[in-house]
């Protein structure tokens, strides 16, 4: 029994004990969940506000009145002002204990080796903040690290604007810049408006609210306080703040449905800090002041209407319209007295803070009032990290504010933003271009060379000079598509857009006769001054004239990548915001960053030095190389010059001799055509295909032996050594004059032309040629001769007339041609060799082989003149299998019939015309390669190589040919090959 009434007894204690427990444990849930609330309220308390507390009650406690209203205080600060202006900011900082720095030009370093001092010299912390907008302004080709508001506007992905913000954040930390005055909320529905524009995400108040929701969710994820400005808006003025005190007309009701509109939002989502604006608002305050000094607007508004607890700035106090004020100081105290937390930029700090303090003396301020204003201002601070404040690094900044991913997420953000307005016809993308004569013609003030230079990487493209409409028009007659780009200074958001009265004179004419692309490289109000716009096939908005954003804009005018962008503005009674016609990529060449493409920067930096090192240790004078991967070019260099002795540097425009290239670039192309149409198959015998083979020893060879270089046929025959004088060894005169003929009319070299009969002699030579012994891969270029012969008989062309009009003009491999001595510079063509056995003078725009020269320049195993670009081109619609450009030149059948290893079994690891990869640890690849890629190499030290696995195209050409052919190091050292193989290890996902 007594056992029993014990074990009774326990059992109750520990129940209650248990309950007591919950209890406990609900009670601190309840706790937490109100402290969380009460946290959630107020966005400049901490997760740790019990610490955070502590740690701003000890320094309050331990101000005094002096440094107390000093914390109210933040001054403009520029780090390249001189030594006396440098000493009242320390003044400011030792005598008046200000709260803050907020600066405004100047460098970086300067910039973090000036606020390390003065940071050394407050007392509390200094809270740092910055107006950047758009990132830091630290770019060397771009005025600003990101695209304006209004391009962001144009994004329809906010993930892009989160990332932004982010990115900015992350620039505003490393500069120890604790508060960023950003975003602009403002709702700009005021074209003429002179100091929002271009700042403003746009019109719409939903897109507004968006963009700066995920623009300041982004910056406050990298530890920096947003500022959302300019309360309570400063979209609909066509006056400038900065010189009078705007007036904002309408009644409560709009302003409260469309300014406040965006704040409402932000503040329950998290907003640190707001601006107030420097505008005269009659409608909420009829005093005719500031709305920065208005209590009904900062307090009873911003504060109590919408509950907001962030940190409260005024605009700047400097600025015009607080005339009324008798003394200096007496706007300071208005403005705290309105309900401001941080006086922004004030004339006199010393006066305004005497007055706060006279009017804290006589009760005219409350110990409640201050320290609600300085609590929140040290709650910030402790946010931003400055109870553990520790000096700026110097090492590395200006590389760590300039980043590789920022220029990776400003190119996407501009694909994004592009838009097109206006496609009659849908002559967006630029298709058919066999069929098109373009110009560019430049207006505005400033340069668009950059977009001129990007559309010739696409076809050819002349931009025209003119001074007047006449000179124009005349100019414009040869042309029957006109690219006309607006362009002015990129410098600031703020800097001239429009079009002059003469532009758009010239504009309505020229679009009249021509079809006409109006790119503007401005914001889109410019548009509003088109009277006009029916005569204009395509309108697109490029908003800003940055280096991207021009590059970026030429890819979308030839289909590089698909149109996204919407308009965030209305302009004129032609476009309204939310307009954007979307286009979609047609698989043409885009270009791009390598991270973009999964690929490194820093990997593929490896490469320079393979190129650099081949050109300083004579493997050859120059090179051209460039790298592909997912349809975008993503490395595209040049190294050394023409020659060793010369000063002319490769470009990019510079063509290159590519010697067996061209069975792969001209031959094989056509007859892959000639395949897929039934005309001939890769089954067929010499005998089928050309009758005089019938009697002879090849009659038997079918075309896929052939040109998998098993047919026992021999390596190449050297042609022009039986037309040498057999004593001097020099062109016979029996075959050579060096004036034309018509009996003379085979241009070998300049002033040297071959008897035209010859040209009947090289078939018959080869025709008639002995076999090898045995049947084993041995590469030949007789294939090439032989299916040259055909194809020029089949067409009734030259086989140069035949690849350019089915193939080079619609591809815009405008820079691709034979012969090109006949249209094309000697000083953009790379001189190949200093013939000394054959034509005795520089091979220089004639083709370096001696076969094909003997073929008036036009072989089938050589003679095609080109650049990497274009040589890129090609490759890259055979990787697409037959497709490019909008365009399907082949079947996707017929390229994997051609890329085939017939012979593989054989020890042959050709396909067919094309190389592949080696079958054991020797051949023309690094060995790190799909088996399914396919390419070719050139005698001359070219090389292009395409891999459908990872979708690389590689292209490298050289002249190490020049002066003489001499020993092929490039071979020997394999420098292609360990180029190809470097790009393999720069692959990174």
């Amino acid at each position: 029994m007594v056992i029993t009434i014990s074990l009774v007894n326990y059992t109750k204690f520990n129940l209650l004990h248990s309950m007591r427990h919950i209890y406990i444990i609900v009670l601190s849930f309840f706790i937490t969940v109100n402290l969380f609330a009460q946290t959630n309220k107020n966005p400049l308390l901490t997760s740790d506000f019990q610490e955070q507390r502590k740690w701003v009650d000890s320094i309050y406690n331990a101000m005094t009145l002096k440094e107390k209203v000093g914390q109210l205080y933040m001054v403009q600060v520029m780090s390249n002002q001189d030594l006396a202006t440098k000493k009242q900011v320390l003044n400011l900082i030792t005598e008046h204990h200000i709260g803050g720095i907020i600066y405004s030009n100047g460098g970086p370093v300067r910039q973090a080796k000036l606020n390390n001092e003065l940071q050394s010299l407050s007392k509390t912390p200094l809270l740092i903040g910055m107006d950047a907008e758009w990132g830091l302004s630290m770019r060397l080709d771009s005025t600003y690290a990101f695209p304006w508001n209004m391009t962001l506007g144009a994004i329809k992905d906010n993930k892009l604007i989160e990332e932004t913000g982010k990115k900015i954040g992350e620039h505003c930390k490393r500069l120890g810049v604790h508060f960023n005055f950003a975003p602009v909320v403002d709702i700009n529905t005021n074209p003429n408006n002179p100091i929002i524009g271009n700042r403003s995400f746009g019109e719409d108040r939903d897109n507004v609210t968006e963009k700066a929701s995920y623009f300041m969710k982004g910056m406050q994820s990298a530890g920096v306080l947003a500022n959302a400005k300019h309360f309570p808006g400063h979209g609909d003025t066509e006056q400038d703040s900065h010189y009078t005190l705007p007036t904002i007309g309408f009644d409560e009701k709009r302003i409260d449905s469309v300014e406040l509109y965006p704040y409402r939002r932000l503040i329950k989502e998290g907003l640190s800090s707001v601006m107030v604006a420097h505008l005269n608002v009659p409608k909420l305050d009829s005093t005719g002041f500031p709305s920065s000094l208005s209590k009904h607007i900062v307090t009873d508004i911003l504060k109590d209407s919408l509950g907001f607890k962030g940190l409260i700035f005024t605009d700047a106090l400097t600025m015009k319209g607080a005339a009324d004020f008798d003394e200096t100081g007496d706007i300071d105290l208005a403005a705290f007295k309105a309900g401001n937390d941080v006086m922004l930029m004030s004339e006199n700090v010393g006066i305004g803070v005497s007055k706060i303090i006279q009017a804290y003396n006589k009760g005219e301020v409350s110990e409640k009032r201050l320290e609600h204003s300085v609590k929140k201002i040290l709650q910030a601070k402790y946010k931003a990290g400055l109870a553990n404040y520790e000096p700026i690094g110097i090492y590395n900044l200006v590389e760590d504010l300039n980043r590789l991913e920022d220029d990776v997420l400003y190119e996407e953000l501009i694909e994004n933003a592009v838009t097109i307005l206006q496609n009659i016809r849908g002559v967006l993308p630029i298709r058919q271009l066999e069929t098109k004569k373009i110009a560019y013609v430049n207006l505005g003030k400033a340069s668009g060379d950059i977009f001129f230079n990007e559309l010739k990487k696409y076809t050819k493209v002349h931009k025209i000079l003119f001074d007047n409409i006449d000179d124009l028009e005349g100019k414009l007659q040869p042309y029957n598509t006109v690219i006309v780009g607006l362009h002015h200074s990129n410098r600031s958001p703020w800097e001239s857009y429009k079009f002059s009265d003469k532009e758009l004179v010239w504009l309505n004419e020229v679009s009249k006769t021509h079809t006409v692309i109006l790119d503007v490289f401005v914001k889109p109000y410019a548009l509003m001054d088109l009277k006009e716009i029916e005569n204009i096939e395509s309108i697109v908005v490029s908003y800003q004239n940055s280096k991207i954003a021009q590059e970026k804009s030429a890819q979308l005018i030839f289909g590089a990548f698909a149109s996204k962008g919407v308009l965030p503005v209305s302009a004129g009674s032609f476009f309204v915001a939310g307009e954007g016609i979307p286009s979609f990529g047609i698989k043409r060449l885009g270009y791009t960053l390598p991270e973009r493409v999964g690929m490194s920067s820093e990997k593929l930096k490896k490469i320079d030095s393979v190129a650099q090192y081949a050109v300083n240790q004579k493997m050859t004078p120059g090179i051209q190389l460039l790298i592909a991967r997912e349809g975008k070019v993503i490395y595209n260099k040049n190294f050394g010059k023409h020659t060793y002795k010369g000063k002319e540097k490769v470009s990019f425009d510079d063509i290159y001799d590519v010697a067996s290239l061209t069975k792969i670039l001209a031959t094989l192309p056509l007859l892959m055509e000639l395949v897929e149409q039934g005309i001939v198959s890769l089954d067929d015998k010499l005998s089928d295909i050309l009758p005089e083979y019938k009697e002879s020893n090849k009659a038997n060879i079918t075309i896929k032996k052939m040109l998998s270089h098993y047919a026992r046929l021999r390596p190449w025959e050297p042609f022009y050594y039986k037309t040498l004088d057999t004593i001097t060894k020099r062109p016979s005169k029996k075959y050579y004059r060096t004036e034309r003929s018509n009996e003379f009319n085979i241009e070998v070299s300049k002033n040297l032309f071959l008897r035209s009969d010859y040209m009947d002699s090289i078939p018959k030579i080869i025709k008639d040629s002995e076999l090898l012994d045995r049947l084993r891969y041995r590469y030949s270029d007789f294939p090439y001769y032989i299916l040259k012969k055909f194809i020029e008989g089949h067409y009734d062309k030259t086989l140069d007339e035949i690849v350019q009009d089915r193939f080079y003009q619609s591809l815009g491999a405008n820079y691709t041609t034979y012969n090109p001595y006949k249209r094309i510079s000697n000083k953009k063509i790379v001189p190949t060799e200093e013939d000394d056995y054959y034509r005795y003078q520089k091979v220089h725009g004639y083709v370096h082989d001696m076969g094909a020269a003997m073929q008036n320049g036009i072989g089938g195993h050589a003679g095609v003149f080109s650049n990497a670009n274009d040589v890129a081109k090609i490759m890259q619609m055979y990787l697409q299998k037959g497709f490019y450009g909008g365009k399907r030149y082949l079947k996707t059948q017929t390229v994997d019939k051609f890329n085939t290893c017939y012979f593989c079994e054989n020890d042959n690891r050709r396909g067919v015309g094309f190389d592949k990869p080696q079958l054991g640890d020797e051949g023309p690849t690094c060995g790190c390669i799909s088996m399914t890629s396919f390419g070719h190499s050139g005698f001359t030290g070219t090389y292009a190589w395409a891999d459908p696995e990872e979708e690389i195209v590689y292209v490298f050409l050289a002249n190490r040919t020049y002066p003489n052919a001499g020993k092929n190091l490039l071979l020997r050292e394999n420098i292609r090959t360990e180029i190809q193989r470097l790009i393999y290890e720069a692959i990174e996902d």
